[in-house]
């Protein structure tokens, strides 16, 4: 049981915007206007002043863009 909830929590695990602007090398505005657009991961308003991002959301949208830039090639390598 203690091994599932070390999983889970790896997968759940809770991110500043700033981490999230150095994973995927976008700014602030960018990422913002994205999210209103739909085309990024939303946020988690935990209080007035702290908002934060689902770590594993923000990994598979890099890597969904890596895959869609590049095609089939990653595809054969693994």
């Amino acid at each position: 049981m203690k091994t599932q909830n070390t999983k889970l929590m790896q997968k759940t695990a809770l991110i500043r915007l700033s981490t999230v602007m150095s994973m995927t090398g976008y700014s602030k505005s960018w990422i913002y206007q994205a999210i209103k657009a739909g085309n990024f991961p939303k946020p988690i308003k935990l209080g007035p002043r702290t908002t934060v991002f689902i770590e594993y959301e923000i990994e598979l949208w890099v890597a969904e863009k890596v895959i869609t830039a590049r095609g089939n090639s990653l595809k054969e390598v693994s």
